[in-house]
């Protein structure tokens, strides 16, 4: 007797299904990640922050006000002001009425 196990090779076409599922994951999450930064986008640019680049949301979370029980969103993000020539990073929170509120802490870039 032989302790040899045979060794069964993934079919063609198996391998070329896990390709295609693999390119497909990475389009979709490429393109939530550009679509959630063009929506952060315009959100800075409603709250005065007109010329920004370099959006990256980092975090996202659902808060709820204690007192009121309001829920709410929470999003960290970090961009480059160009009109100022500085680095923000910092918070927008989305409350129960949809209105924006930030509270960034901006330094000079170098």
């Amino acid at each position: 007797m032989s302790n040899e196990s045979q060794v069964r090779k993934i079919p063609k076409k198996s391998k070329i299904i896990i390709a295609i599922l693999i390119v497909i994951v990475a389009i979709l999450y490429a393109g939530t990640t550009y679509l959630k930064d063009m929506k952060m986008k315009e959100i800075l640019n409603s709250l005065g922050y007109k010329n920004t680049g370099s959006i990256q949301v980092i975090n996202k979370m659902n808060v709820e006000n204690r007192k009121t029980n309001k829920r709410g969103t929470l999003y960290k993000v970090v961009f480059d002001n160009k009109q100022t020539n500085e680095e923000c990073i910092g918070f927008v929170h989305k409350d129960a009425e949809g209105k924006y509120y930030d509270d960034f802490d901006c330094k000079k870039s170098e």
